[in-house]
Parts: structure tokens; C-alpha cells; sequence
């Protein structure tokens, strides 16, 4: 059983690595295309917008097909899908094509959060299954940061396409071990597509949705505008605003961990327990936004900032743990797409207003308001906690 268990854990989390590794080459690259095609700074945002709304638009489509044909299928195609889309990207001879290509990646990377939470939900018993999403989630985070060092440093190198080429080949070799090494316990030839009507008559599912986009608006607005006010506000190198996201990034993955442990280890019933977990990191967010605004050091910049992401990198994990108590194991991939549309919504809404925030009234009264989106998502959080589901989770079946 054990190494069943940590069989499956590496897998999905290499196969995380992977795909956010393809994922986020885009990324790491804004600074090669603008000069390539001769992008305006707009441009190259639309470039980015393209990448997340290609990835918001085929979440669920993705996360039905999941529940349907499985995640060992889903996954497999998924990262082969993700790595000739980066290689789409790397070879685009003009701007247009390139929207194309970076918005056919985008769509592919759909089948990462509803593929991954059913592999972990499906293979791994109650009792281990969030010290296994916290894990998995690592990957996220370790996957983005990779990207950026292999996309920049071969490019100073070689040339800037290099690293694009690295990660399709390191995807297509991840997607080949995992189609052969993996195995779900519970995968069954007549499961079906997910009952969304169903989802959506589970109001504390549903609540969570709602919550889960306040918390992607804070979540990804701190990571697009820590560099920036490092910069701005405090006054550091560019290079310094670097090293505090990446111990944003590093924090937030030490939340996931320490999170997803707690939730298998303390005691009480899983959906309130996990609830409760969510909503302290909610908390502890929405307080170091407020030390986060006050903050006028490097020192202080950096101390905040890497706690502020143990908080607000943190909760991913849980709020998928979370939504497992919440809804049936066979249809977990439909509903992780939801959570996940849900989170992907937030960001594309919150970080215009943060900046609009700071160019009228300053980033205090910016990171301020995001203490404020997190404390809505915390009351709507308590009502989840509150509210039983109104379908009650099947067991996961029997390796």
C-alpha cells in the first residue's frame, strides 16, 4: 500500500511539473516576443489573456471528458496536447500565429486540475488524500519556476526558443511514462459524464465557487504585482522583486504541504475540518495583506511577502480537499474544472481593479482591498463549513 501510495504521488506531481512547465513558458517569455514581433507592451498582455481564457474556456469540457473516459487517458493526451502546443509557440513565424499557438496550449492545460484531483481522489484512500494534494500542488509552483530559469537561461545561451524546445520534449517523455506506469483503482468502463445539474443543486458546492473566486482574485493578483510594487513601492532592483516572488512561491508551496498534512492528521469530520483549514489560511491572507501595505523596507518586503504567500499560495490544496467532501468521486473531474473556472474567473477580474487602485489611490489602499475580497471569501467559506452537502460523497472504490 505504501508504495502503491507514493507510486501515484510521483506520478501525478512529476506529471504536474511537467505540464506548468509547458504552461509557463509563455510566461518567461513575454520579453522575447515583444522584441521578436515587435509587440507593444498591450500586446503582449493580450498575449498572456489569450493563454489564461483558452485555459478558463475548456475547464469543463475538459473536466466532463475526464470524469468520463478517466484520468489516465485524460492526462496522457493532455500533456502530448501541452507539449505540441509549446512547440506551436516556439515556431510561430508571425504575432497572429502566435496568439493561435499560445491559445491551443492554454486549452490543453484544462486537463491538469480535473485530471490530477480525480488521480488523487480516485487511486489514494481517505485518511492520506491531502498530504497527496498538497504534494501534487507543489507541482504547480515548482513547475512555473523551473520554466522561468530554463526559459531565460537558454536563452542567453542559445536562443530563445531553446527552452520551449526542452519542455516539449521533457512533456512527451513525462506523457509516455505516465500512460505506462499509471493505474486508477477505481476506473470503471461504464462511467458517465458528470451531472452538472446536479452540481449546481449542491448549494455548499456551489457556495465554494463563489468563495473560490475571491480567492483566485487575491491569489493571482499577488503573484502579477509583487514584482511591481517591490519595484515601485519599496524601491528595490527588479531583481530583488524577483527573489521575493520566488519566496512567495516557495512559502506558498511550504503552506500546501504543512495544510494537506494537518488535514489528514487532525481530527474531526473531513468537510469541517478541511473547512475550518481553509478558512484560517483565508484569515491569516486577508491579515498580511494589511502587513503587506504597510510594508516600506526590503527587509519587511520580503519577510511579508513570503509569509503572505504561505497564506494566499497555501490554500489551493485544501480548497480542492475541500470540494471532495463536497461532491461525488466520479464526479470529481467536472467539479475540479468548476473550482478551478471559478479561481481562473477571479483573476481575470481582480488584478485590473488592483491596478486601478494603485494609480488612483496607492498601493495601501490596493492591497487593502484585497484584505477585503479574502474576508468575503472567509463568510462565504463559514457557510460551506455550516451546510452539509446535499448529495453525500461515494467511497472511493477498491484497488
Amino acid at each position: 500500500m505504501e508504495q502503491s501510495y507514493w507510486r501515484t504521488v510521483s506520478l501525478v506531481t512529476v506529471w504536474q511539473i511537467a505540464a506548468s512547465i509547458c504552461y509557463y513558458t509563455v510566461f518567461a517569455a513575454t520579453p522575447f516576443f515583444r522584441d521578436t514581433f515587435g509587440l507593444s507592451r498591450f500586446s503582449v498582455g493580450l498575449v498572456v489573456t489569450t493563454l489564461t481564457l483558452g485555459y478558463a474556456v475548456f475547464l469543463v469540457p475538459l473536466g466532463a471528458l475526464t470524469d468520463r473516459f478517466g484520468e489516465r487517458r485524460a492526462l496522457t493526451l493532455g500533456l502530448v496536447g501541452l507539449s505540441a502546443g509549446t512547440l506551436l509557440v516556439a515556431a510561430a513565424p508571425s504575432s497572429a500565429l502566435l496568439v493561435v499557438a499560445v491559445f491551443l496550449l492554454g486549452s490543453t492545460y484544462g486537463t491538469a486540475m480535473p485530471g490530477t484531483n480525480k488521480a488523487i481522489f480516485d487511486a489514494i484512500e481517505p485518511g492520506r488524500q491531502n498530504l497527496a494534494m498538497g504534494i501534487k500542488q507543489i507541482g504547480v509552483t515548482g513547475g512555473s519556476g523551473i520554466s522561468a530559469l530554463l526559459v531565460t537561461g537558454l536563452a542567453g545561451a542559445l536562443f530563445w526558443q531553446a527552452g520551449f524546445l526542452v519542455a516539449a520534449g521533457f512533456g512527451s517523455l513525462v506523457a509516455a511514462v505516465f500512460f505506462l506506469r499509471y493505474s486508477s483503482g477505481s476506473q470503471r468502463r461504464d462511467a458517465g459524464y458528470p451531472d452538472f445539474g446536479a452540481l449546481l443543486s449542491n448549494r455548499p458546492y456551489v457556495v465554494l465557487l463563489i468563495a473560490g473566486l475571491f480567492l483566485g482574485a487575491a491569489l493571482f493578483t499577488t503573484t502579477g504585482y509583487t514584482v511591481l510594487y517591490v519595484e515601485e513601492s519599496i524601491g528595490a532592483s527588479v531583481a530583488f522583486g524577483g527573489v521575493v516572488l520566488a519566496l512567495v512561491q516557495l512559502f506558498g508551496s511550504l503552506g500546501r504541504l504543512l495544510a494537506g498534512w494537518l488535514g489528514d492528521v487532525l481530527p474531526g469530520e473531513p468537510r469541517v475540518r478541511n473547512g475550518l483549514l481553509l478558512v484560517g489560511q483565508s484569515l491569516g491572507s486577508a491579515v498580511m495583506f494589511v502587513v503587506v501595505a504597510s510594508t516600506t523596507t526590503e527587509l519587511g518586503a520580503a519577510i511579508g511577502f513570503a509569509v503572505l504567500g504561505f497564506f494566499v499560495l497555501g490554500y489551493t490544496g485544501v480548497y480542492y480537499s475541500v470540494m471532495a467532501t463536497l461532491v461525488r468521486t466520479d464526479e470529481m473531474g467536472g467539479a475540479t474544472a468548476g473550482g478551478q473556472l471559478a479561481l481562473t474567473c477571479g483573476a481575470l477580474v481582480a488584478p485590473p481593479a488592483f491596478g486601478y487602485l494603485a494609480d488612483t489611490a496607492g498601493y495601501r489602499t490596493a492591497w487593502l482591498f484585497l484584505a477585503a475580497v479574502v474576508v468575503v471569501a472567509v463568510g462565504l467559506l463559514v457557510q460551506v463549513v455550516r451546510t452539509p452537502p446535499s448529495v453525500a460523497r461515494s467511497a472511493p472504490s477498491e484497488a
